[in-house]
């Protein structure tokens, strides 16, 4: 089962990774002002990722395969590693719309 693991950047920001359940990041946020700004960026994953079209497929200008998962408004909540393959990439969206609505959340900052 995955997990949403909050952590702090040095600048302070929040920001969220969401794991798979091997701990391999399959997600990573910008980063939060607030941490219950932070809190509201993994409740958007969680609703959003069950949405095909929320997904957006590029191909970074090195060629390699990533996804950026955008909310209701447009803006991006989360993007993913690179992968060497567009399949690589498709099973990266598939584990994040598996692992995220019942992931749990493992917040370091406390």
């Amino acid at each position: 089962m995955g997990k949403f693991v909050i952590s702090k950047r040095k600048n302070g920001e929040f920001q969220f990774n969401l794991n798979a359940g091997n701990g391999q990041t399959i997600l990573s946020s910008e980063g939060y002002v607030t941490k219950a700004n932070c809190e509201n960026g993994i409740e958007s994953v969680r609703k959003n990722s069950q949405d095909d079209s929320k997904f957006e497929k590029k191909t970074s200008t090195n060629d390699k395969a990533y996804f950026n998962l955008k909310a209701t408004n447009g803006q991006i909540i989360g993007s993913s590693q690179m992968y060497e393959s567009e399949a690589s990439r498709d099973n990266g969206i598939a584990s994040v719309k598996s692992n995220a609505p019942d992931a749990s959340i493992d917040d370091q900052t406390l």
